[in-house]
């Protein structure tokens, strides 16, 4: 490798090196908890991301109007076991159940069943999945998991049926409510305003991280003649 401008050259060693330094601080456990600084800021963005993801309380109101709107749909599952749990989940709800392999033919009060699912994703939400085990009698993600699985199906039948406003309502609870408690499972919530300086900090870091590494590589390149400008026409005489 022949190095046409020195100065250049060394700056990018230097910058480079720092940068490696930089790097390896970032992948090492000593941040929070053990953490290395990648793992450190995926918690932050995560806990920042539940803080800002609670519309349980809209839904409360959203879902009252349904309150006494009774339906009937027939559900299909990828299994009978599938089936079971979920039939279990509309019983305790009080809905009537009838099972037939890995179908269910459910009736109930729309609005009741959806209060019962808020109530659910409420208790994730705040990590209490042990009341929900208890409830249900099995684990609370797959119960939470369950109760998507059968609004997204009834959704569909709802639309078939042109029942629009009812499958909005249930996609809803499913994208609002459900989802939400189900990925932020005993994650700790934490509003933005409460980590101002933190969200700062990581956000300089980031961008100081990539500009750093961008200046090392342009001056390595114009260390040994790789650079961008267009090369001098000659003109002839």
């Amino acid at each position: 490798m022949i190095i046409k401008d020195k100065k250049h050259f060394f700056i990018g060693i230097i910058l480079t090196i720092g940068f490696a330094g930089l790097f390896l601080l970032i992948i090492s456990p000593v941040f929070g908890d053990g953490k290395n600084g990648l793992e450190y800021a995926d918690d932050i963005f995560n806990k920042l991301s539940k803080g800002s993801s609670y519309f349980i309380p809209k839904l409360s109101t959203a879902i009252e109007p349904y309150k006494g709107k009774q339906f009937n749909v027939t559900v299909k599952y990828p299994s009978a076991d599938d089936a079971q749990r979920a039939a279990k989940l509309f019983q305790i709800s009080g809905a009537n159940i009838e099972q037939k392999g890995n179908s269910l033919i459910i009736q109930g009060d729309l609005g009741n069943i959806l209060t019962i699912i808020v109530r659910d994703s409420d208790l994730m939400y705040k990590n209490k999945g042990e009341e929900v085990r208890e409830i249900y009698g099995y684990d609370e993600k797959k119960a939470l998991k369950d109760w998507w699985v059968s609004l997204n199906q009834i959704s569909k039948t709802f639309k078939a049926n042109k029942l629009f406003e009812e499958s909005k309502i249930l996609e809803e609870v499913n994208k609002k409510a459900v989802e939400p408690a189900y990925n932020f499972y005993k994650i700790e919530a934490v509003k933005v305003s409460e980590k101002v300086l933190i969200m700062a900090i990581l956000l300089a870091g980031y961008v100081i991280y990539t500009i750093w590494w961008g200046y090392s590589v342009y001056h390595l390149f114009e260390g040994i003649g790789l650079t961008a400008k267009k090369p001098k026409v000659k003109k002839e005489i």
